[in-house]
């Protein structure tokens, strides 16, 4: 059967865009960039937002009326890009210019090692050669200094074009930044929320981050003041959620991926890590023992359709990577190494892949 573009658009003219009722062809929705090759489809789809709350289901009603109305043979799952009228209107000035990508690393609860994931992933993506920063975000628990072994560090400010700058401190080949250079590391942050928040931006506004490939963000577990901070400060590129496979694990990192998932913030979920997959002791290298649980992130990526980026597993070098300020993701030749190494490529996969078939993510606007 031949394909061509009218038997396309006859199809999605069945097709109503919830917002208005209106159909996606008479209502001006479908871009004149229709591309047939073989059976293999290809086309845009115009919305006014960048978060329009409805992409993600008209989207999918899109295919749907193509499989239906043109041929089951048609090639057109993951074709169909989306942009936004948005993005042809003037932009203010974009805070972080010079940053390609913002990743959020997000946990649903505490003690799952997303500062290690954080921390090591910055590492390896660095190794593979990337321009990388870390921004420590968890403000009452920060931790990227010990991991680092910059406890001591004092970061200095530096005039750049007539502004006092913070210069991030590097290391490993990472820019780092974190509210722990800059108070006691003895003493607890007793801040309001209002205090933690301005802290932050100042330092993300007022560093010198330069020019990025990835903007690493360790975000505090669970959702607070702090995640709606950088969500309405930053526009995050996508977001990555650390669980173990516990149950109690799992069930709060579906909280977390709704958060970023949900239509008022609407960041991408880029895939889910598995953290604490199994332990193999130092002296069996070849065993696993799933003390946690087994493949219970694996499942839970499954159900909820996103990528499992990585299955990181427990050694004790991992503790005592983090505890020396030497993160294992430096020696590619151990099991988490290249585990780390594994995961930093599977997210520079999943970024390219999103920035391929997604507009750029606006900062959010969530009511008070």
């Amino acid at each position: 059967m031949a394909i061509y573009p009218k038997l396309i658009l006859d199809a999605l003219s069945k097709v109503r865009y919830p917002g208005n009722g209106k159909d996606l062809v008479s209502a001006g929705m479908i871009e004149d960039d229709i591309r047939i090759d073989g059976n293999k489809v290809t086309f845009s789809i115009v919305f006014d937002r960048t978060n329009d709350p409805f992409m993600k289901s008209v989207v999918k009603a899109a295919e749907t009326a193509i499989l239906t109305y043109v041929g089951e043979e048609v090639d057109i799952k993951g074709n169909i890009n989306v942009k936004s009228k948005q993005q042809q209107r003037p932009q203010p000035e974009k805070l972080l210019p010079q940053v390609k990508n913002i990743i959020a690393v997000s946990s649903g609860k505490g003690g799952v090692g997303k500062s290690t994931v954080a921390a090591n992933l910055a590492v390896a993506l660095a190794r593979q050669g990337y321009k990388v920063g870390l921004l420590d975000a968890d403000i009452f628990g920060p931790s990227v200094p010990k991991m680092f072994g910059e406890e001591e560090a004092r970061p200095y400010a530096e005039n750049i074009d007539g502004r006092d700058m913070i210069i991030p401190v590097e290391k490993y080949g990472v820019k780092i930044l974190s509210i722990g250079f800059f108070v006691d590391k003895d003493n607890a942050v007793v801040w309001r929320g209002g205090m933690a928040s301005n802290a932050l931006k100042q330092l993300i506004s007022d560093a010198a981050w330069g020019e990025l490939d990835y903007f690493v963000l360790d975000l505090p577990p669970g959702t607070s003041d702090i995640h709606l901070t950088l969500v309405q400060t930053l526009a995050i590129t996508g977001a990555i959620v650390v669980t173990t496979p516990q149950e109690v694990a799992l069930a709060d990192a579906r909280k977390g991926i709704d958060m970023f998932s949900n239509d008022k913030v609407n960041v991408p979920v880029l895939g889910l890590v598995e953290n604490m997959a199994w332990f193999t002791p130092a002296e069996l290298p070849g065993n696993r023992y799933y003390i946690f649980g087994k493949e219970g992130g694996k499942k839970l990526a499954e159900q909820l359709e996103i990528p499992l980026l990585g299955q990181i597993p427990v050694v004790q070098s991992i503790c005592e990577g983090g505890d020396n300020g030497l993160p294992v993701a430096l020696n590619p030749d151990t099991a988490t190494g290249m585990a780390f190494a594994e995961l930093a490529r599977k997210v520079v996969l999943s970024v390219d892949r999103r920035n391929e078939t997604l507009p750029p993510t606006d900062k959010v606007k969530v009511a008070r």
